[in-house]
Protein backbone atom coordinates (compact mmCIF):
# COMPACT_ATOMS: atom_id res chain seq x y z
CA UNK A 1 0.00 0.00 0.00
CA UNK A 2 1.27 3.50 -0.85
CA UNK A 3 2.06 5.27 2.46
CA UNK A 4 3.43 8.49 0.95
CA UNK A 5 0.17 10.47 0.94
CA UNK A 6 -0.88 9.55 4.53
CA UNK A 7 2.64 10.36 5.74
CA UNK A 8 2.65 13.76 4.04
CA UNK A 9 -0.80 14.47 5.42
CA UNK A 10 0.38 13.61 8.94
CA UNK A 11 3.34 15.93 8.58
CA UNK A 12 1.02 18.68 7.31
CA UNK A 13 -1.27 18.27 10.31
CA UNK A 14 1.65 18.35 12.73
CA UNK A 15 2.90 21.69 11.52
CA UNK A 16 -0.45 23.39 10.90
CA UNK A 17 -1.78 22.42 14.33
CA UNK A 18 1.16 23.84 16.25
CA UNK A 19 0.46 26.99 18.34
CA UNK A 20 1.75 30.29 16.96
CA UNK A 21 5.48 30.82 17.31
CA UNK A 22 6.44 33.28 20.02
CA UNK A 23 7.87 36.62 19.02
CA UNK A 24 11.48 35.88 18.10
CA UNK A 25 13.89 36.10 21.04
CA UNK A 26 17.68 35.94 21.26
CA UNK A 27 17.43 33.31 24.01
CA UNK A 28 15.52 30.06 24.22
CA UNK A 29 14.05 31.07 27.59
CA UNK A 30 10.77 32.92 27.61
CA UNK A 31 10.98 36.45 29.06
CA UNK A 32 9.82 37.12 32.58
CA UNK A 33 6.78 39.41 32.66
CA UNK A 34 6.08 41.97 35.39
CA UNK A 35 3.07 44.27 35.59
CA UNK A 36 3.47 47.14 38.06
CA UNK A 37 -0.06 48.43 38.61
CA UNK A 38 -0.71 51.64 40.49
CA UNK A 39 -3.96 52.58 42.20
CA UNK A 40 -5.54 55.96 41.30
CA UNK A 41 -2.33 57.36 39.80
CA UNK A 42 -3.18 60.11 37.32
CA UNK A 43 -1.53 60.82 33.99
CA UNK A 44 -0.11 64.04 35.42
CA UNK A 45 1.19 62.45 38.64
CA UNK A 46 4.38 61.19 36.95
CA UNK A 47 7.35 63.49 36.42
CA UNK A 48 7.79 62.58 32.77
CA UNK A 49 4.26 63.93 32.17
CA UNK A 50 4.93 67.22 33.94
CA UNK A 51 4.21 66.31 37.56
CA UNK A 52 5.22 68.62 40.42
CA UNK A 53 5.98 65.45 42.38
CA UNK A 54 9.46 63.97 42.02
CA UNK A 55 9.19 60.48 40.49
CA UNK A 56 12.72 59.76 39.23
CA UNK A 57 12.32 55.97 39.24
CA UNK A 58 9.03 55.93 37.35
CA UNK A 59 10.58 58.40 34.90
CA UNK A 60 13.65 56.19 34.48
CA UNK A 61 11.46 53.17 33.80
CA UNK A 62 9.45 55.15 31.24
CA UNK A 63 12.54 56.52 29.49
CA UNK A 64 14.15 53.07 29.34
CA UNK A 65 11.37 51.83 27.09
CA UNK A 66 8.23 52.86 25.27
CA UNK A 67 5.96 55.63 26.54
CA UNK A 68 2.44 54.92 25.27
CA UNK A 69 0.80 58.33 25.14
CA UNK A 70 -2.57 56.88 24.15
CA UNK A 71 -2.66 54.14 26.77
CA UNK A 72 -5.95 53.45 28.55
CA UNK A 73 -7.34 51.56 31.49
CA UNK A 74 -10.65 49.88 30.67
CA UNK A 75 -12.58 51.69 33.37
CA UNK A 76 -12.49 54.80 35.50
CA UNK A 77 -12.74 52.67 38.65
CA UNK A 78 -10.60 49.90 40.09
CA UNK A 79 -12.45 46.55 40.09
CA UNK A 80 -13.60 46.78 36.45
CA UNK A 81 -10.12 47.72 35.21
CA UNK A 82 -8.52 44.83 37.09
CA UNK A 83 -11.11 42.45 35.72
CA UNK A 84 -10.38 43.57 32.15
CA UNK A 85 -6.61 43.37 32.61
CA UNK A 86 -6.74 39.77 33.83
CA UNK A 87 -9.50 38.43 31.54
CA UNK A 88 -9.12 40.37 28.29
CA UNK A 89 -12.84 41.14 28.44
CA UNK A 90 -14.55 44.53 28.64
CA UNK A 91 -15.88 44.91 32.20
CA UNK A 92 -19.31 46.12 31.07
CA UNK A 93 -19.96 42.64 29.69
CA UNK A 94 -20.12 41.43 33.31
CA UNK A 95 -22.83 43.23 35.27
CA UNK A 96 -21.11 42.38 38.55
CA UNK A 97 -17.86 44.09 37.49
CA UNK A 98 -18.22 47.18 39.64
CA UNK A 99 -16.53 48.48 42.80
CA UNK A 100 -16.86 45.52 45.16
CA UNK A 101 -17.21 45.36 48.94
CA UNK A 102 -14.66 43.28 50.83
CA UNK A 103 -17.17 40.44 51.20
CA UNK A 104 -18.04 40.09 47.52
CA UNK A 105 -17.75 36.65 45.90
CA UNK A 106 -15.03 35.98 43.35
CA UNK A 107 -15.85 38.00 40.23
CA UNK A 108 -13.83 35.90 37.77
CA UNK A 109 -15.35 32.51 36.97
CA UNK A 110 -12.82 29.79 37.78
CA UNK A 111 -13.46 28.28 34.33
CA UNK A 112 -12.68 31.59 32.62
CA UNK A 113 -9.40 32.10 30.78
CA UNK A 114 -7.12 34.62 32.46
CA UNK A 115 -3.71 36.12 31.84
CA UNK A 116 -2.00 34.02 34.55
CA UNK A 117 -3.74 30.85 33.34
CA UNK A 118 -2.49 31.43 29.82
CA UNK A 119 1.05 32.00 31.06
CA UNK A 120 0.92 28.92 33.30
CA UNK A 121 0.10 26.86 30.23
CA UNK A 122 3.27 28.21 28.64
CA UNK A 123 5.41 27.12 31.58
CA UNK A 124 5.41 30.28 33.70
CA UNK A 125 5.28 30.44 37.48
CA UNK A 126 2.62 33.06 38.24
CA UNK A 127 2.20 35.35 41.23
CA UNK A 128 0.28 38.34 42.53
CA UNK A 129 1.46 40.65 45.29
CA UNK A 130 -0.71 43.57 46.44
CA UNK A 131 -4.26 44.68 45.88
CA UNK A 132 -6.78 42.13 44.60
CA UNK A 133 -10.32 43.64 44.82
CA UNK A 134 -11.92 41.03 42.57
CA UNK A 135 -13.87 39.19 45.24
CA UNK A 136 -13.14 36.05 47.23
CA UNK A 137 -15.00 32.85 47.94
CA UNK A 138 -18.68 32.38 47.26
CA UNK A 139 -19.92 35.40 49.19
CA UNK A 140 -19.96 33.65 52.58
CA UNK A 141 -16.29 33.64 53.47
CA UNK A 142 -15.05 32.23 56.75
CA UNK A 143 -11.98 34.40 57.26
CA UNK A 144 -10.69 31.95 59.86
CA UNK A 145 -10.35 29.09 57.39
CA UNK A 146 -8.91 28.54 53.90
CA UNK A 147 -10.50 31.10 51.57
CA UNK A 148 -11.53 29.49 48.32
CA UNK A 149 -11.88 30.35 45.47
CA UNK A 150 -9.52 33.27 45.00
CA UNK A 151 -6.43 34.25 43.01
CA UNK A 152 -4.97 30.75 43.23
CA UNK A 153 -8.05 29.32 41.54
CA UNK A 154 -7.90 31.68 38.53
CA UNK A 155 -4.30 31.08 37.56
CA UNK A 156 -1.93 32.37 40.24
CA UNK A 157 0.51 29.88 41.74
CA UNK A 158 1.30 32.33 44.53
CA UNK A 159 -0.77 35.13 46.04
CA UNK A 160 -0.11 37.65 48.79
CA UNK A 161 -2.95 40.15 48.77
CA UNK A 162 -5.30 42.49 50.50
CA UNK A 163 -8.85 41.35 49.81
CA UNK A 164 -10.24 44.65 48.56
CA UNK A 165 -8.83 48.12 49.25
CA UNK A 166 -6.87 49.76 52.03
CA UNK A 167 -9.97 51.65 53.16
CA UNK A 168 -12.18 48.53 53.34
CA UNK A 169 -12.33 45.65 55.80
CA UNK A 170 -10.96 43.06 56.21
CA UNK A 171 -7.70 44.85 57.03
CA UNK A 172 -5.53 41.73 56.85
CA UNK A 173 -3.08 40.17 54.43
CA UNK A 174 -4.03 36.88 52.79
CA UNK A 175 -1.35 34.49 51.54
CA UNK A 176 -2.46 31.64 49.30
CA UNK A 177 -5.94 31.76 50.79
CA UNK A 178 -4.96 32.01 54.47
CA UNK A 179 -5.04 35.12 56.67
CA UNK A 180 -1.47 35.94 57.70
CA UNK A 181 -1.00 36.02 61.49
CA UNK A 182 -4.45 34.62 62.21
CA UNK A 183 -5.14 33.77 65.85
CA UNK A 184 -7.86 31.09 66.32
CA UNK A 185 -8.55 32.54 69.77
CA UNK A 186 -9.52 35.88 68.19
CA UNK A 187 -11.72 34.93 65.23
CA UNK A 188 -12.37 37.44 62.46
CA UNK A 189 -15.91 38.55 61.68
CA UNK A 190 -16.79 40.85 58.77
CA UNK A 191 -20.04 42.56 57.82
CA UNK A 192 -21.04 45.29 55.39
CA UNK A 193 -24.58 45.51 56.77
CA UNK A 194 -24.28 46.19 60.51
CA UNK A 195 -21.74 46.71 63.24
CA UNK A 196 -20.83 44.16 65.88
CA UNK A 197 -21.96 44.88 69.42
CA UNK A 198 -19.49 46.97 71.39
CA UNK A 199 -17.19 47.74 68.44
CA UNK A 200 -16.30 51.46 68.01
CA UNK A 201 -16.90 53.28 64.71
CA UNK A 202 -15.58 56.42 63.12
CA UNK A 203 -19.03 57.93 63.22
CA UNK A 204 -19.62 57.38 66.93
CA UNK A 205 -16.06 57.59 68.27
CA UNK A 206 -14.25 60.52 66.64
CA UNK A 207 -11.91 60.78 69.64
CA UNK A 208 -10.25 57.52 68.53
CA UNK A 209 -9.30 58.74 65.07
CA UNK A 210 -5.94 59.85 63.73
CA UNK A 211 -7.49 60.46 60.31
CA UNK A 212 -10.89 62.11 59.94
CA UNK A 213 -13.44 60.82 57.46
CA UNK A 214 -15.06 63.12 54.91
CA UNK A 215 -17.66 60.80 53.37
CA UNK A 216 -18.42 57.10 53.38
CA UNK A 217 -15.54 56.04 55.63
CA UNK A 218 -17.05 56.02 59.12
CA UNK A 219 -17.39 52.36 60.10
CA UNK A 220 -14.87 50.16 61.97
CA UNK A 221 -11.67 51.80 63.22
CA UNK A 222 -8.36 50.06 62.53
CA UNK A 223 -5.07 51.77 63.45
CA UNK A 224 -6.96 54.98 64.16
CA UNK A 225 -8.42 55.04 60.64
CA UNK A 226 -12.17 54.60 60.03
CA UNK A 227 -13.00 52.16 57.23
CA UNK A 228 -15.79 51.04 54.95
CA UNK A 229 -17.47 48.00 56.53
CA UNK A 230 -17.43 46.45 59.97
CA UNK A 231 -14.81 44.14 61.43
CA UNK A 232 -14.40 42.33 64.73
CA UNK A 233 -11.42 40.29 65.93
CA UNK A 234 -8.21 39.42 64.13
CA UNK A 235 -6.12 41.93 66.09
CA UNK A 236 -2.86 40.03 65.58
CA UNK A 237 -3.49 39.83 61.84
CA UNK A 238 -4.39 43.45 61.18
CA UNK A 239 -1.93 45.29 59.01
CA UNK A 240 -0.17 48.50 59.98
CA UNK A 241 -1.02 50.93 57.18
CA UNK A 242 2.27 52.81 57.26
CA UNK A 243 4.16 49.52 56.66
CA UNK A 244 2.06 48.35 53.72
CA UNK A 245 4.42 49.57 51.01
CA UNK A 246 7.38 47.84 52.66
CA UNK A 247 5.39 44.64 53.16
CA UNK A 248 4.29 44.35 49.54
CA UNK A 249 7.71 45.39 48.23
CA UNK A 250 9.54 42.72 50.24
CA UNK A 251 7.11 40.05 49.03
CA UNK A 252 7.54 41.17 45.43
CA UNK A 253 11.34 41.11 45.74
CA UNK A 254 11.27 37.73 47.44
CA UNK A 255 9.05 36.35 44.69
CA UNK A 256 11.37 37.34 41.82
CA UNK A 257 14.42 36.19 43.80
CA UNK A 258 12.94 32.75 44.43
CA UNK A 259 11.94 32.29 40.80
CA UNK A 260 14.89 33.95 39.08
CA UNK A 261 15.96 30.69 37.42
CA UNK A 262 12.57 30.01 35.83
CA UNK A 263 10.22 32.12 33.65
CA UNK A 264 7.87 33.99 35.96
CA UNK A 265 4.94 36.37 35.80
CA UNK A 266 4.39 38.88 38.61
CA UNK A 267 1.34 41.10 38.94
CA UNK A 268 2.64 43.68 41.43
CA UNK A 269 -0.47 45.65 42.36
CA UNK A 270 0.61 48.56 44.52
CA UNK A 271 -1.90 50.42 46.70
CA UNK A 272 -0.69 54.01 46.19
CA UNK A 273 -2.04 56.67 45.96
CA UNK A 274 -5.45 55.25 46.94
CA UNK A 275 -6.94 56.35 50.27
CA UNK A 276 -6.19 56.20 53.12
CA UNK A 277 -2.83 57.74 52.24
CA UNK A 278 -0.49 56.56 54.95
CA UNK A 279 3.15 57.16 54.00
CA UNK A 280 5.83 55.58 56.13
CA UNK A 281 7.66 58.06 58.36
CA UNK A 282 10.60 57.93 55.91
CA UNK A 283 8.42 59.63 53.29
CA UNK A 284 6.01 61.75 55.32
CA UNK A 285 6.34 65.40 54.31
CA UNK A 286 8.74 64.74 51.43
CA UNK A 287 6.50 65.93 48.58
CA UNK A 288 5.22 69.22 49.97
CA UNK A 289 1.76 68.22 48.73
CA UNK A 290 0.53 66.36 51.77
CA UNK A 291 0.02 62.61 52.19
CA UNK A 292 -1.15 62.08 48.61
CA UNK A 293 2.06 63.46 47.20
CA UNK A 294 4.07 61.64 49.87
CA UNK A 295 2.68 58.21 48.98
CA UNK A 296 3.49 58.84 45.31
CA UNK A 297 7.08 59.61 46.34
CA UNK A 298 6.98 56.45 48.46
CA UNK A 299 5.68 54.36 45.57
CA UNK A 300 8.33 55.79 43.27
CA UNK A 301 11.03 54.69 45.71
CA UNK A 302 9.50 51.20 45.81
CA UNK A 303 9.53 51.01 42.01
CA UNK A 304 13.21 51.95 42.04
CA UNK A 305 14.08 49.44 44.76
CA UNK A 306 12.22 46.67 42.95
CA UNK A 307 13.95 47.50 39.67
CA UNK A 308 17.31 47.46 41.44
CA UNK A 309 16.54 43.94 42.66
CA UNK A 310 15.85 42.81 39.09
CA UNK A 311 19.13 44.38 38.02
CA UNK A 312 21.13 42.76 40.82
CA UNK A 313 19.65 39.39 39.88
CA UNK A 314 20.67 39.91 36.26
CA UNK A 315 17.05 39.75 35.12
CA UNK A 316 16.51 43.08 33.35
CA UNK A 317 17.72 41.80 29.97
CA UNK A 318 15.06 39.10 30.02
CA UNK A 319 12.17 40.80 31.79
CA UNK A 320 9.32 42.66 30.12
CA UNK A 321 8.00 45.32 32.52
CA UNK A 322 4.63 47.02 32.09
CA UNK A 323 3.75 50.03 34.25
CA UNK A 324 0.28 51.57 34.41
CA UNK A 325 -2.61 52.62 36.66
CA UNK A 326 -6.10 51.21 37.17
CA UNK A 327 -7.85 54.56 36.62
CA UNK A 328 -7.39 58.29 36.87
CA UNK A 329 -6.75 60.52 39.89
CA UNK A 330 -8.89 61.78 42.72
CA UNK A 331 -7.95 64.16 45.54
CA UNK A 332 -10.58 63.95 48.29
CA UNK A 333 -11.84 60.35 48.12
CA UNK A 334 -13.26 59.98 51.59
CA UNK A 335 -10.80 61.40 54.14
CA UNK A 336 -9.56 64.80 55.23
CA UNK A 337 -5.87 64.43 54.33
CA UNK A 338 -4.96 67.83 52.85
CA UNK A 339 -4.94 66.43 49.32
CA UNK A 340 -7.04 69.36 48.12
CA UNK A 341 -5.58 72.03 50.38
CA UNK A 342 -1.93 71.22 49.59
CA UNK A 343 -2.29 70.35 45.92
CA UNK A 344 -1.21 73.82 44.81
CA UNK A 345 -0.75 74.05 41.04
CA UNK A 346 -0.12 70.33 40.61
CA UNK A 347 -2.30 68.78 37.86
CA UNK A 348 -2.91 65.09 38.71
CA UNK A 349 -4.90 64.60 35.50
CA UNK A 350 -2.34 66.37 33.34
CA UNK A 351 -3.99 67.99 30.32
CA UNK A 352 -7.16 65.92 30.61
CA UNK A 353 -10.65 66.69 31.89
CA UNK A 354 -12.32 64.73 34.70
CA UNK A 355 -10.71 62.09 36.90
CA UNK A 356 -11.60 58.89 38.68
CA UNK A 357 -15.30 57.96 38.15
CA UNK A 358 -15.44 60.09 34.99
CA UNK A 359 -16.13 59.33 31.31
CA UNK A 360 -13.90 62.23 30.37
CA UNK A 361 -10.33 61.41 29.41
CA UNK A 362 -8.77 61.66 32.87
CA UNK A 363 -10.88 58.74 34.05
CA UNK A 364 -9.15 56.15 31.86
CA UNK A 365 -6.26 57.86 30.00
CA UNK A 366 -3.44 56.80 32.32
CA UNK A 367 0.36 56.49 32.50
CA UNK A 368 1.37 53.46 30.41
CA UNK A 369 5.00 52.44 29.92
CA UNK A 370 6.63 49.23 28.74
CA UNK A 371 10.30 48.43 29.18
CA UNK A 372 12.57 45.54 28.17
CA UNK A 373 16.29 46.23 28.34
CA UNK A 374 18.01 45.99 24.94
CA UNK A 375 14.79 44.69 23.35
CA UNK A 376 12.55 47.76 23.31
CA UNK A 377 14.09 50.92 21.94
CA UNK A 378 13.37 53.98 24.11
CA UNK A 379 10.81 56.28 22.57
CA UNK A 380 7.13 57.20 22.43
CA UNK A 381 4.14 55.79 20.63
CA UNK A 382 0.77 57.41 19.99
CA UNK A 383 -0.88 54.11 19.05
CA UNK A 384 -4.24 53.55 20.75
CA UNK A 385 -3.93 50.67 23.22
CA UNK A 386 -5.72 49.45 26.34
CA UNK A 387 -4.94 47.21 29.30
CA UNK A 388 -7.60 44.79 28.05
CA UNK A 389 -5.15 44.03 25.19
CA UNK A 390 -2.50 42.54 27.46
CA UNK A 391 -3.88 38.99 27.47
CA UNK A 392 -3.90 38.49 23.69
CA UNK A 393 -0.72 40.50 23.17
CA UNK A 394 1.28 38.60 25.77
CA UNK A 395 -0.13 35.34 24.41
CA UNK A 396 1.26 36.41 21.07
CA UNK A 397 4.62 37.08 22.71
CA UNK A 398 4.94 33.66 24.36
CA UNK A 399 3.51 31.59 21.52
CA UNK A 400 0.10 30.79 23.00
CA UNK A 401 -2.88 30.36 20.69
CA UNK A 402 -5.24 31.78 23.33
CA UNK A 403 -7.02 35.00 22.50
CA UNK A 404 -9.75 36.91 24.33
CA UNK A 405 -12.86 38.49 22.86
CA UNK A 406 -12.03 42.13 23.47
CA UNK A 407 -8.26 41.81 23.70
CA UNK A 408 -6.34 42.69 20.54
CA UNK A 409 -2.93 41.38 19.43
CA UNK A 410 -0.76 44.45 19.79
CA UNK A 411 2.59 42.99 20.82
CA UNK A 412 4.35 44.67 17.91
CA UNK A 413 3.05 48.00 19.21
CA UNK A 414 4.29 47.21 22.73
CA UNK A 415 7.70 46.30 21.32
CA UNK A 416 7.88 49.57 19.41
CA UNK A 417 7.79 47.88 16.00
CA UNK A 418 4.41 49.23 14.89
CA UNK A 419 2.14 52.24 15.30
CA UNK A 420 -0.94 50.22 14.29
CA UNK A 421 -2.91 50.25 17.51
CA UNK A 422 -6.60 49.83 18.10
CA UNK A 423 -9.11 51.31 15.69
CA UNK A 424 -11.60 51.90 18.50
CA UNK A 425 -12.12 51.46 22.23
CA UNK A 426 -15.09 51.33 24.59
CA UNK A 427 -14.34 52.93 27.95
CA UNK A 428 -16.44 52.56 31.08
CA UNK A 429 -17.17 54.49 34.26
CA UNK A 430 -19.61 53.22 36.89
CA UNK A 431 -21.79 51.30 34.41
CA UNK A 432 -21.72 54.08 31.81
CA UNK A 433 -19.80 53.67 28.57
CA UNK A 434 -18.32 55.95 25.92
CA UNK A 435 -16.56 55.31 22.62
CA UNK A 436 -13.25 56.35 21.10
CA UNK A 437 -12.59 55.84 17.40
CA UNK A 438 -9.47 57.34 15.87
CA UNK A 439 -9.01 60.76 17.42
CA UNK A 440 -12.68 61.19 18.25
CA UNK A 441 -14.52 60.41 21.48
CA UNK A 442 -18.31 60.16 21.72
CA UNK A 443 -20.07 60.26 25.08
CA UNK A 444 -23.77 59.31 24.95
CA UNK A 445 -26.41 61.23 26.92
CA UNK A 446 -26.65 60.11 30.53
CA UNK A 447 -29.04 61.32 33.23
CA UNK A 448 -27.70 62.36 36.57
CA UNK A 449 -25.48 65.08 38.01
CA UNK A 450 -22.68 66.56 35.93
CA UNK A 451 -20.45 66.78 39.01
CA UNK A 452 -19.72 64.29 41.76
CA UNK A 453 -19.80 66.81 44.57
CA UNK A 454 -18.21 64.50 47.13
CA UNK A 455 -14.99 64.22 45.10
CA UNK A 456 -15.42 67.38 42.99
CA UNK A 457 -14.94 65.57 39.66
CA UNK A 458 -16.91 66.03 36.44
CA UNK A 459 -18.61 62.75 35.56
CA UNK A 460 -19.25 63.35 31.87
CA UNK A 461 -23.03 63.21 32.26
CA UNK A 462 -25.15 65.39 29.99
CA UNK A 463 -28.61 65.46 28.44
CA UNK A 464 -26.94 65.81 25.04
CA UNK A 465 -24.41 63.89 23.01
CA UNK A 466 -20.80 64.93 23.43
CA UNK A 467 -18.25 64.60 20.64
CA UNK A 468 -14.64 65.69 20.99
CA UNK A 469 -11.63 65.71 18.70
CA UNK A 470 -8.71 64.74 20.92
CA UNK A 471 -6.16 65.72 18.30
CA UNK A 472 -7.12 69.39 18.51
CA UNK A 473 -8.97 69.49 21.85
CA UNK A 474 -7.23 67.21 24.33
CA UNK A 475 -8.97 68.90 27.27
CA UNK A 476 -12.42 68.29 25.75
CA UNK A 477 -13.70 71.84 25.87
CA UNK A 478 -15.39 72.07 22.46
CA UNK A 479 -18.36 69.76 21.93
CA UNK A 480 -18.64 69.02 18.20
CA UNK A 481 -21.82 66.92 18.33
CA UNK A 482 -24.06 69.67 17.01
CA UNK A 483 -21.71 70.83 14.23
CA UNK A 484 -20.78 67.35 13.00
CA UNK A 485 -24.00 65.28 12.91
CA UNK A 486 -22.81 62.84 10.22
CA UNK A 487 -19.73 61.85 12.19
CA UNK A 488 -21.79 61.61 15.37
CA UNK A 489 -24.23 59.21 13.72
CA UNK A 490 -21.36 57.14 12.33
CA UNK A 491 -19.78 56.95 15.82
CA UNK A 492 -23.07 55.87 17.38
CA UNK A 493 -23.56 53.10 14.83
CA UNK A 494 -20.00 51.83 15.24
CA UNK A 495 -20.46 51.92 19.00
CA UNK A 496 -23.72 49.98 18.72
CA UNK A 497 -22.05 47.15 16.83
CA UNK A 498 -19.84 46.56 19.86
CA UNK A 499 -21.93 47.70 22.78
CA UNK A 500 -25.28 46.29 21.67
CA UNK A 501 -28.73 47.65 21.03
CA UNK A 502 -29.42 48.35 24.70
CA UNK A 503 -26.74 51.00 25.03
CA UNK A 504 -27.93 54.49 25.91
CA UNK A 505 -26.36 55.86 22.73
CA UNK A 506 -28.48 53.63 20.53
CA UNK A 507 -31.66 54.32 22.49
CA UNK A 508 -31.02 58.05 22.22
CA UNK A 509 -30.42 57.72 18.48
CA UNK A 510 -33.79 55.97 18.07
CA UNK A 511 -35.49 58.89 19.78
CA UNK A 512 -33.97 61.51 17.46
Amino acid sequence: MNTTIPLLFAVFLFYTCQPPHPVEQETDRMPNIVIIYMDDLGYGDVGINGSNIATPNMDKLARSGLVLTNGYASSATCTPSRYALLTGSYPWRNREARILPGTAPLLIDTAQMTLPKMLKQQGYFTGIVGKWHLGLGDGNVDWNDKINPGPNQVGFDYSFIMAATQDRVPTVYIENGLVVGHDPEDPIEISYQQNFEGEPTGKDNPEMLKMKWHHGHNNSIVNGIPRIGFMKGGKSAQWKDEDMMDTFLERAKSYVTQHADHPFFLYYAMQQPHVPRTPHARFAGTSGLGPRGDVIVEADWAVGDFMQTLEELGLLENTLIIFSSDNGPVLNDGYYDDAVEKNGDHLPAGPFRGGKYSLYEAGTHVPFYISWKDKIKPGTSSALICQVDLLSSLAQLVGSDIRARDSEELMEVFLGNSEEGRDNLVIEATSRTAFRKGNWVMIPPYPGPELNQQVNIELGNSEDYQLYNLETDISQQSNQAGSNPELLEEMIKSFALIRGDNSSAVKALELK
